[in-house]
């Protein structure tokens, strides 16, 4: 007994068939219409994946019926397309089947396709949608051969074509073979693989030739290549693969072939050959991994071009708007109008840190004062057109940057702060051009990508030997950053130029000469900070400045410490001289200024009864009479004198601020030039103790220690590095400063004033005095030993000589002298270390 459910289901199935039955239109030559039937379903009868065919029934193929542009679709799952495109179809032939003509009913198609007068009988009408065609059953008399038909049809659409949607025409074939409707998820492409099968278990297949296969398949379609399978191929079963001009070609071949055997007189061996087909997906991508494979010294060369060529056109632009707004300080919240009103609502925590601020101005006015006139020429060469350097020099602490930024520009918008200080002690190039970027406001930057370029670049150059350019240089790279920066600069001078201008006929050079009030400034700090490690980033800095001061773009003022600035900035502009300002430690009087305007700022004084005027601060201690004998000892570094009224400030004297400093001074010292020793460092703790003793007897009025004793003397002249190389690191790392006299060295003073009180100081530690002379005595005795075996071995060869001939007796003498003279001073050493082993033993 079936079921309910079998029997609706049985009862629903017919009643479709029934009403496709009469959808169907009338056809002349359809002799029975209740025989004539449509399946909407794609794996073929009782979805056996096969048609079926007796006696007088053959099978035709109509392809475009359907647009195969869009079997794309039928890749989404989820759409479900198929069974929506089947229930069309049967929508279609319900409303649209009596409309001939029609170019969006399948089954009017069809009926247009099939003249009146071809003597057969439709009797099933199968769509295949993912081919875009459709397989037509039906019967024929005796009389009459499935051939003559099909000719008679293909002779019918070539004189009558029809075209349904896209403009494709109906084109129509005979199936000799079993066609296999499957509804798998592959899709026809215009590559066919074709097996050879037995007919017959057990039995043997023929290998087709090229020149068969062609026979065979031609008749469907132009073909474009068909490849054999390899002799030596243990692939079985064998095949060979076929590919046409276009996919219908293809797929009218599949469809009429698959399944056809090939008797054994046309040559398919013996008991014949069966003919399976299946497409081969063509993947593109494959082509140009093929070509990028084969041409990379084309290809890598091109990529770079056009990487290059993208950077250019979208990025550079976007940097230079970057760099503009970051020189224009659009970002700055202090030079916000906005920023400003709501500054002066803080609460009472901001309200201190403005007092604060208020206070460094108040004790700076003291400074600024006294280099009045040297704030004033740096404003007066901003407003010249002379295209020249502004460098100003002066040690650590002295207030350049204070003097330059908070004085000279303070009424400049458009300024631009480079700090060397950051793109120096950057390690690896990608840090170094991060840094480079950050000050000017390059962005967006890639530093990464020259890590990765370089190595695409060494992965090129060992595949096609020569560089493929995707890598940059340090160099190219720093140049890119600054040539950007130029075009911001140039872009930022003429911003305030108008059409109605009085000066509107002059170029834009003519322009920036006459006017340099518009003209950007640069101010380049720290330059020349760490130099002898790596000079390539001055160079390209000095080049750049250069560029853009000669193109009047904008006004370099350079901020440096080192005293042979000229020799690096003289490479960029030899035939011009730089204004120059140099800046020292202050005078007595203006640091004593400065410390008492430091106590007295924005401090209200106390009012006594009787009294009128109000007492400041620093009239109501007694104590600042010491702060005369206190700068003395200090020196006029700005920074130290800061430190010193913070310290008064706090509560303490002047004398015990001042020890406090020199104490802390003396301990830095210590740890920074003896003690923590490193390897890299190009100085070693003897000489630095040496400088420190020999300072350390000077007085404040002598001009220091002469700079060519310190190179003769006997701790740097066995030293690895030479003794001007060593003074040069150590006058880098702030520990003495060198004086020069008409451009070569003369003289040897403290890096800072307050280290000449640290080093007399640390002289008077008898402790420490001891410990360090006993380790420079070490290595004394250590380095005349070497000295006295190297002449002794010198010795030991001379007496080897046969003879020995007389004319070696005088080397021989100066030898033994050199061994005496080597050896006295080792006697007068050791006698030295054992009275400071004797200290050492008794004194804590």
């Amino acid at each position: 007994m079936l079921s309910a459910s079998v029997l609706r289901a049985q009862a629903g199935q017919s009643l479709l068939k029934s009403r496709y039955i009469r959808s169907l239109p009338s056809l002349a030559h359809i002799r029975s219409r209740r025989h004539v039937t449509t399946s909407t379903l794609e794996a073929g009868e009782d979805k056996t994946g096969h048609i079926s065919c007796g006696p007088n029934q053959s099978i035709l193929y109509l392809d475009n019926i359907y647009p195969i542009q869009f079997r794309w679709l039928l890749r989404l799952p989820f759409l479900q397309l198929e069974r929506g495109i089947n229930r069309a179809l049967t929508s279609s032939a319900e409303h649209f089947g009596a409309k001939t003509g029609n170019r969006i009913d399948p089954i009017g198609i069809v009926r247009k396709a099939i003249p009146k007068d071809l003597p057969i009988h439709v009797t099933e009408i199968i769509p295949r949608l993912k081919d875009g065609g459709a397989f037509v059953k039906f019967n024929h008399d005796t009389n009459i051969s499935a051939s003559e038909i099909e000719g008679t049809l293909t002779t019918y659409l070539a004189e009558n074509p029809v075209k349904p949607l896209l403009k494709s025409r109906v084109h129509a074939a005979l199936v000799k073979g079993r066609p296999w409707l499957e509804d798998l998820y592959r899709f026809p492409s215009p590559r066919l693989r074709i097996e050879f099968f037995p007919t017959q278990p057990g039995g043997e297949a023929a290998t087709l030739s090229q020149e068969d296969l062609f026979t065979l398949l031609r008749r469907y379609g132009k073909i474009a290549d068909i490849e054999s399978q390899p002799a030596d191929s243990k692939v079985l079963p064998k095949y060979a693969v076929v590919t046409f001009r276009l996919a219908r070609y293809a797929i009218m071949a599949r469809n009429c072939m698959h399944g056809f055997i090939l008797v054994e007189e046309a040559g398919g061996g013996k008991g014949g050959t069966l003919l399976k087909m299946t497409y081969e997906s063509v993947v593109k991508a494959h082509y140009i991994r093929d070509w990028m494979a084969n041409h990379p010294r084309i290809l890598i060369p091109l990529l770079a071009a056009l990487a290059g060529a993208i950077a250019v056109a979208i990025f550079d632009p976007i940097r230079e708007q970057f760099i503009k707004l970051h020189i224009e300080h659009t970002f700055h919240l202090e030079d916000n109008r906005i920023f400003k009103i709501l500054k002066g609502w803080l609460t009472q925590a901001g309200a201190l840190l403005a007092l604060r601020k208020q206070r460094e101005d108040i004790a700076l006015s003291a400074i600024w004062d006294d280099r009045q006139d040297q704030i004033d020429q740096i404003k007066t060469w901003l407003m010249e057109t002379t295209n020249t350097f502004i460098v100003i020099q002066g040690p650590r602490g002295s207030g350049k940057r204070e003097l330059v930024m908070d004085e000279a520009l303070n009424t400049r918008h458009n300024t631009l702060v480079i700090d060397c200080k950051p793109i120096q002690e950057a390690r690896g190039d990608s840090s170094t051009i991060a840094a480079a970027a950050a000050q000017v406001g390059y962005r967006p930057v890639f530093s990464w990508m020259n890590s990765v370029s370089s190595l695409i670049d060494l992965a090129a150059q060992g595949t096609i030997g020569v560089k493929s350019g995707f890598s940059e240089t340090l160099d190219s790279q720093l140049e890119k950053i600054f040539a950007t920066t130029a075009g911001a600069l140039k872009k930022i001078a003429l911003s305030g130029r108008r059409k109605d201008d009085k000066d509107k006929d002059m170029d834009d050079d003519q322009y920036l000469e006459a006017h340099p009030e518009y003209r950007p400034v640069v101010v380049i700090d720290n330059f020349l900070h760490k130099n002898n490690e790596r000079s390539v980033i001055y160079d390209k800095l000095a080049q750049w400045a250069a560029r853009c001061v000669t193109s009047n773009v904008a006004h370099i003022i350079f901020l440096t410490h080192d005293v042979s600035f000229s020799k690096a900035l003289g490479k960029s502009l030899p035939d011009r001289i730089f204004h120059e300002i140099s800046l020292g430690d202050c005078s007595p009087e203006v640091a004593k200024r400065y410390v008492i305007r430091h106590l007295d700022a924005g401090v209200q004084g106390d009012i006594t009864e009787g009294q009128e005027k109000t007492a400041t601060p620093s009239q109501h201690r007694d104590d600042l009479r010491e702060l005369d004998g206190s700068i003395e000892i200090l020196g006029g570094r700005l920074t130290d004198l800061e430190y010193l009224a913070r310290r008064i400030k706090s509560g303490e004297t002047p004398n015990k601020a001042v020890k406090e400093i020199i104490d802390q001074s003396a301990s830095e010292i210590l740890k920074m030039y003896i003690f923590d020793a490193v390897a890299s460092r190009d100085w070693t703790p003897i000489q630095a103790w040496y400088l420190i003793k020999k300072l350390a007897t000077t007085t404040p009025e002598s001009h220091g220690i002469r700079y060519n004793e310190v190179t003769l003397a006997s701790e740097f002249s066995g030293a690895k590095s030479s003794p001007d190389s060593v003074l040069q690191a150590l006058e880098e790392a702030e520990l003495i400063s060198i004086l020069s006299n008409n451009g070569r060295p003369s003289a040897i003073k403290p890096g800072r004033p307050v280290f000449a009180a640290a080093f007399k100081n640390l002289l008077n530690d008898k402790v420490l005095t001891a410990r360090l002379d006993l380790i420079t005595l070490n290595a004394l005795i250590k380095d005349e030993s070497d000295s006295i075996t190297k002449q002794e071995d010198e010795l030991q060869r001379l007496a080897s000589l046969p003879g020995p001939p007389g004319e070696v007796t005088d080397r021989v003498k100066w030898l033994l002298a050199k061994i005496r003279t080597s050896q006295l001073k080792i006697q007068g050493w050791e006698k030295e270390q054992g009275t400071l082993k004797a200290i050492l033993t008794k004194d804590y």
